[in-house]
């Protein structure tokens, strides 16, 4: 692959997705951050229990931690033009609060925590984790569901000094999630209630009105541009809010104008299998493209042709190279930062990308001006997953894996290159663009 400058925005771009990223502290509030965006750009909401709107316009709709919107003329859809679909997801490891958390020992208060995801558990060591989530509250005897975000350095969870394990350096670091995982917040006894407490402080509500939640720790360092010339960008859940920025920025740039329906998907639980109600693998996607359809005036079989007609890019990050560990990379496909979108393949379709859908995709960056690199495991290696596959099979929609390089991915720190937003950002216009 031939090198090519920089996007000349490159750095602004770089820019815009970490003020994205640190607005983002939770799949919650990673949907809030891209509804504020689409709104500024038109987009209206709809509610997937309410009658849709039958003119053309700009859409989205909220399940969860997971978001959907749409720019275009359902007729369009409905008369066999089919759609543009970018698929992504909003969730990263982390620890999650348990439902009852408070805990402690040894003169320490603490917080249960669960394991999230496949998180690289060492990186959440020795760093200030703040709150963030969503907890549903009484309010005048209804339940109500609100965001929180505490970016204050609440929560640690402290390595064990080198002089009680004097053999680590050797050894290798062993962490018992149940044992070892647990983050202090205070010292002293253990106060039972103090986490509603909390809560209840943050929502400025009555300890009794906190009924559940969804919270998780987050680090609370702000993500920053970095290396000697500020080619890198340092920063958490790159994996996947990168991808969501990219779908978020690249669908706002398209006019409706009766072709192809360019919609994007931001799944909630990719990091544990997908399986859920907000999840690649529930009916949100197919259940609003088929709505989509019947706004437009079109019935089931018209669903199906729509499908038929349609494509996918299923846009999550992917493995770049390390200079460390070189041998754990396909040798004929390595993986540079800043050298553009990596198409991912796997043999036994752990990725969706095929012969067809590289293709496509391949030369839509080509017209874009966009690099493109291509990304195979070791035989040796197991291949990771992602969206792209269930969104195929669920659907049958051609779908092409693709996603911009990092290092360090499931860390509480990832890092990618800063050229590389804005080239991923450049090539999913140009998918979803009608003209695609």
């Amino acid at each position: 692959m031939a090198d090519r400058e920089a996007p000349g925005d490159a750095a602004a771009r770089a820019r815009d997705l970490l003020a994205f990223v640190d607005a983002a502290p939770s799949p919650f509030h990673a949907v809030a951050e891209a509804a504020r965006r689409l709104r500024s750009r038109g987009f209206v909401p709809v509610l997937e229990t309410e009658s849709w709107p039958t003119l053309p316009g700009r859409y989205f709709l909220v399940r969860g931690g997971s978001l959907v919107a749409w720019s275009g003329d359902a007729g369009a859809a409905a008369g066999g033009m089919g759609f543009r679909v970018i698929g992504a997801h909003t969730d990263s490891p982390n620890l999650r609060v348990k439902p009852q958390p408070d805990t402690g020992r040894a003169g320490w208060r603490q917080l249960g925590v669960e394991i999230y995801g496949g998180a690289l558990l060492n990186s959440w060591l020795d760093r200030d984790l703040g709150l963030s989530g969503r907890v549903t509250v009484v309010d005048q005897g209804r339940l109500d569901t609100r965001l929180l975000c505490d970016d204050r350095a609440l929560l640690r969870v402290p390595q064990l000094a080198i002089h009680l394990d004097r053999e680590i350096n050797q050894t290798g670091l062993k962490l018992n999630p149940q044992l070892h995982l647990t983050p202090t917040w205070g010292t002293g006894p253990v106060r039972h209630g103090e986490f509603v407490d909390y809560l209840a402080g943050q929502l400025k509500v009555d300890p009794a009105a906190v009924v559940a939640w969804d919270v998780m720790a987050h680090d609370v360092t702000p993500g920053t541009l970095a290396g000697r010339d500020d080619d890198l960008i340092s920063s958490a859940r790159l994996d996947n809010q990168l991808s969501c920025w990219a779908a978020v920025e690249a669908l706002a740039t398209v006019e409706p104008d009766g072709g192809p329906v360019p919609v994007i998907v931001l799944f909630d639980h990719e990091e544990i299998g997908s399986t859920s109600a907000s999840g690649a693998d529930s009916d949100l996607l197919a259940s609003t493209l088929e709505r989509i359809v019947m706004a437009g005036g079109g019935d089931r079989d018209a669903f199906l042709r729509a499908v038929a007609a349609s494509r996918c890019v299923s846009a999550d990050g992917a493995h770049a190279t390390h200079p460390n560990y070189v041998d754990r990379h396909e040798p004929d496909h390595l993986i540079a930062l800043n050298r553009g979108p990596v198409i991912k393949h796997n043999a036994n379709v752990r990725y969706a990308t095929d012969a067809v859908t590289a293709a496509w995709f391949e030369a839509g960056c080509r017209d874009a001006g966009v690099p493109v690199q291509h990304f195979v495991s070791r035989d040796d290696v197991a291949c990771g997953s992602t969206i792209g596959p269930i969104t195929a099979g669920r659907l049958g929609i051609p779908t092409v894996d693709v996603g911009v390089a990092q290092l360090a991915m499931h860390s509480i720190r990832e890092l990618c290159g800063s050229a590389d937003p804005a080239w991923f950002e450049r090539a999913l216009a140009a998918f979803v663009a009608p003209a695609a």
